[in-house]
């Protein structure tokens, strides 16, 4: 089944910075180390990159790719490229170069934007991908090769209107997540779909035209994109934040009075843990959205008592573009108060955000009653088309009736209070990041030494889950956690790779079918825990 088509009635991704540029022309629209631009400036350059795109023989609905940290370039390249009716594949600069490959394989990317930071991965890329016709440089100066440079694309003549063929169900972005097979699938995020998400978040958390938003998620990443059309739709100033480090973020918080800003719970662990935060003058700071992984109760308690800022927890998957519900700073007050029901409410994900439809259902599809456990399906306009390239996969994503089905098991409260108590999907969600368990296991399976294997998360104080693999070595061979690890490493993500891998001469648990009773094996890592993730 198809998911179920709705109108979208919210515009292209042109539609906040035209809306900028008219009533907030001079106010300023970026801050990046020392560049400052304002929104008539920052319009000018992205209109100047879609002709500059355009004049590197690009056609819509080609892929654009991007491998690059935070920037304002970065930025402009998220608004610049989907309005030139091309579609940006921002690639996760944490994977491994031949994971990367596959994506941009997969993607078909006639073009990859890096900066310097990456520049020796793309030039790898345009070796080994031979989509890839054109590399530009996403950073100060004149690239290192003489390739083309971002800054020349911006100085363009811009053109006198937008592509006659973008409307609202064109393709902006392809963002891979990991897949349940072992290869990663691309999410078809359509115009429609991210200004629906824009417009969902607004309703949920107003940001002001006075509002200055420090982007430390990456770019990359749903979460980290998302709020670069919501606060540009009101006009306010985007900071920018290369990538998390605590002193950096409590710098800047207090240099830029910083208003808003995303972040994971390891984040906040680690920033509250960082000896220099007690110092700072944080007191402009508003709102803090957290979200990709739950926050255990303790770590929130101790962020409500030391930060100054509210709290709101934002629960969503890529495939939703992102945002799906959320537990609200006025939840989060209330979890305070010491009445048992708003306590207990902190350990879920919130209600159904205004504009998106949540059910808990059984396997047969029929919706669950309060209380009892099924799985999250999510219907809305910002739930994606479907899975680049994968119609089977695309298929078995919704259910009969067109709602996307999230993995996620949970139940719901008298209050419609969504609380995850674990994943259908064999994922682990380690630091905000999404880890699919057969990736890993394929790799490990490839060693000469492993008979089979089983990857799932176990809890760990940092990171909320950790990788752990269970190993059956074959009889005779002699080989070390260390040389496993090594192994990994060379193909994947250091995300990915295992923090602990447990070695054993019997085989793994079966099911009479012959399948890894992975549950099984998984179960003695959580007990004491109330639900199997945190």
């Amino acid at each position: 089944m198809s998911p179920i088509h709705i109108p979208h009635r919210y515009g292209t991704l042109d539609t906040p910075m035209r809306r900028a540029a008219s009533v907030r022309r001079d106010h300023v629209a970026v801050i990046d180390g020392d560049i400052k631009l304002s929104y008539g400036e920052l319009d000018r350059r992205i209109a100047g990159a879609r002709a500059g795109l355009r004049q590197l023989g690009l056609e819509s609905g080609d892929r654009v790719g991007g491998l690059a940290l935070n920037s304002f370039r970065h930025l402009e390249a998220c608004m610049g490229v989907p309005t030139t009716n091309l579609v940006l594949n921002d690639l996760n600069f944490r994977l491994a170069t031949p994971e990367l490959e596959f994506i941009v394989n997969d993607s078909g990317a006639r073009v990859l934007l890096a900066d310097e930071r990456h520049w020796e991965t793309a030039i790898a890329l345009a070796d080994n991908c031979d989509c890839i016709e054109q590399l530009v440089w996403l950073s100060d100066g004149p690239s290192p090769d003489g390739e083309a440079t971002w800054d020349e694309l911006c100085a363009a003549t811009p053109p006198d209107h937008l592509p006659a063929d973008l409307d609202a169900d064109c393709v902006a972005g392809i963002t891979y997540t990991g897949g349940t097979t072992g290869l990663p699938k691309g999410v078809m995020q359509t115009h429609g779909n991210l200004m629906a998400n824009a417009k969902h978040l607004l309703w949920a958390n107003p940001v002001y035209p006075d509002d200055r938003f420090l982007h430390i998620t990456p770019m990359f990443h749903s979460a980290g994109v998302a709020n670069i059309y919501v606060l540009t739709m009101v006009g306010g100033t985007h900071v920018i934040c290369p990538g998390f480090e605590p002193d950096l973020v409590g710098r800047l918080i207090e240099r830029y009075e910083i208003t808003v800003c995303v972040l994971v719970p390891t984040m906040i662990n680690m920033f509250l843990n960082h000896p220099g935060t007690s110092d700072r003058d944080l007191s402009s700071w508003r709102l803090c959205i957290y979200a990709a992984s739950p926050m255990p109760v303790a770590l929130l308690r101790r962020a409500l008592a030391e930060l100054p800022c509210d709290f709101v927890q934002g629960y969503g998957m890529t495939e939703a573009c992102p945002h799906v519900a959320q537990l609200s700073a006025l939840d989060h007050r209330l979890g305070l108060t010491g009445d048992a029901d708003a306590l207990a409410r902190l350990a879920s994900c919130g209600t159904p955000c205004i504009g998106v439809d949540v059910e808990i259902r059984r396997p047969d599809d029929t919706r669950c009653e309060v209380g009892e456990i099924g799985e999250i399906v999510v219907r809305g306009p910002n739930v994606m088309p479907g899975y680049w390239n994968r119609p089977e996969e695309t298929a078995q994503a919704f259910t009969p009736d067109g709602w996307y089905r999230s993995g996620d098991l949970a139940s719901v409260d008298d209050g419609g209070y969504i609380f995850i108590v674990d994943r259908a999907k064999d994922m682990i969600v380690s630091g905000g990041e999404n880890i699919y368990t057969t990736e890993v296991e394929n790799v490990l399976a490839t060693h000469p030494a492993v008979l089979e294997v089983a990857v799932f998360g176990v809890p760990h104080e940092q990171w909320g889950e950790a990788v752990h693999a269970e190993v059956c070595i074959r009889h005779g061979a002699d080989v070390t956690e260390a040389a496993l690890v090594a192994h990994c490493r060379q193909s994947i993500g250091g995300f990915k790779v295992p923090r602990s891998i447990a070695l054993r001469e019997d085989p793994l648990p079966k099911s009479g079918a012959g399948k890894i009773l992975k549950r099984e094996i998984r179960s003695r890592y959580w007990e004491g825990f109330d639900r199997n993730v945190t």
